[in-house]
């Protein structure tokens, strides 16, 4: 694993203003984020971490008590609650990434960083780094890879990416400005709309994280067996067939 890690951002939201997700207690979403934490430093204790709140909740008092010894750094604000509620938590994400590139002395100092939804982990994340292309690297979501019909890029994986901070600012920060509407559009599908409008090249992982914890949405853990883990390497190879200049070489 390279030495100068970047910092990983946690986006979390303690107590929800979109109730449409279905892990809504709030002392189980700060438990989960603490084992999160954990996990990520027995991937690496070297890494930075930064969690954003974005329901004013501060996590300072309990992550220095249950790692003292580690590199974190907390902070909290209020997420528009009304336009949270009105177009989901996709739009409280943006709000949460924004604030902490405003606001964290770790990703002031860093060139590019990692961002993660603050209940998951990425077991594989030495690997995921090491496809690291300079500008931003997500996972693709692919439909119809194993039928008949045409493969389609449907979204972005967005629980997880690494991204330099300049090409977030200029290109993905008002992405989830879109999200809801008309058309209902997720975070997921607007990430999706940026890399097709521009054209952008070499911004998929060749391999697929794989991401662990709870999703606040289901509130269950995902399920990450050899079966699935070998179906996922699979999907992502047949999708590259489809679309090559999507993908890291």
């Amino acid at each position: 694993m390279p030495k100068n890690l970047p910092p990983i951002l946690f986006t979390s939201c303690v107590i929800v203003s979109d109730h449409s997700v279905a892990l809504k207690d709030q002392e189980s979403r700060i438990r989960l984020t603490l084992e999160s934490i954990e996990k990520w430093l027995s991937i690496s204790p070297d890494l930075r971490l930064v969690i954003c709140d974005g329901s004013n909740f501060d996590f300072s008092t309990l992550v220095h008590e249950k790692f003292p010894n580690a590199q974190i750094e907390c902070l909290y604000f209020q997420n528009n609650k009304e336009l949270v509620r009105i177009h989901g938590k996709g739009f409280g994400e943006g709000e949460i990434v924004t604030f902490a590139l405003e606001h964290s002395v770790f990703l002031k100092e860093a060139d590019f960083y990692g961002k993660c939804t603050s209940k998951l982990w990425v077991e594989n994340f030495p690997e995921c780094l090491a496809q690291w292309n300079g500008t931003f690297i997500c996972k693709g979501v692919f439909s119809d890879v194993f039928s008949l019909k045409k493969t389609r890029f449907s979204y972005v994986d967005t629980r997880f990416y690494l991204v330099n901070k300049s090409f977030y600012l200029k290109n993905l920060a008002t992405a989830y400005l879109n999200v809801g509407g008309e058309q209902g559009l997720s975070l997921e599908n607007c990430f999706k709309d940026v890399i097709l409008k521009q054209n952008l090249s070499r911004v998929l992982f060749s391999i697929p994280p794989v991401i662990c914890g709870v999703g606040g949405g289901s509130g269950k853990y995902y399920k990450n067996n050899l079966k699935r883990r070998i179906k996922e390497v699979i999907r992502l190879k047949l999708a590259r067939r489809n679309f090559p200049d999507l993908f890291t070489r």
